[in-house]
C-alpha cells in the first residue's frame, strides 16, 4: 500500500474529547479514494457506492501527522474496489482501517458504465503503464 497523502491534525479537526473527529477523517478518506478512482478509471464522474466496516484502532491528537494509504483490490465491470489504512506518520500506529471502499464509474446521465480497466494504471507525464508485466 502506498501512502501519498498526509494530513496535519489541527484544532478545528478535534472533537470534544480533544481527538480527531471521526467524520473529518472519513471525509479525508472519501476525498482521497475518489481522486484515486478518478485517476485509475480516467473519468471524473465516479461516485462512492459502499464503505465497509470502519475500524478505528487508535486516536489521533492535535499536531499529529497522518498518512492515508489507498490500494486497489478489485476491478469490477463498472466499479473499483479499494482498501484503506490511515496511520500516524511518526509512530506508524494504525489510526483506522477500512477493508472495502467501492466506487462506481458513471456516464454523463449518472448511470453505471463499464470502465474497461482490469489493473492499476500508473500515469506519469502522459505515459501510462499498467500494474501488469505485459
Amino acid at each position: 500500500m502506498n501512502f501519498y497523502t498526509r494530513k496535519w491534525v489541527k484544532p478545528e479537526d478535534l472533537n470534544p474529547n480533544g481527538t480527531l473527529f471521526g467524520g473529518t477523517l472519513l471525509r479525508w478518506i472519501d476525498e482521497e479514494a475518489v481522486i484515486y478512482a478518478i485517476v485509475q478509471l480516467g473519468n471524473p464522474k465516479v461516485v462512492t457506492k459502499f464503505i465497509s466496516e470502519i475500524n478505528f484502532v487508535n486516536s489521533a491528537k492535535q499536531g499529529d501527522i497522518l498518512e492515508l494509504g489507498i490500494e486497489a483490490t478489485n476491478f469490477g465491470r463498472t466499479s473499483l474496489t479499494m482498501r484503506c489504512e490511515v496511520r500516524n506518520k511518526i509512530s506508524k500506529k494504525t489510526i483506522l482501517s477500512i477493508d472495502k471502499l467501492v466506487f462506481v464509474n458513471l456516464d454523463e446521465d449518472g448511470n453505471p458504465v463499464p470502465h474497461g480497466k482490469d489493473s492499476i494504471t500508473y500515469a506519469y507525464m502522459g505515459i501510462e503503464k499498467t500494474g501488469r508485466d505485459d
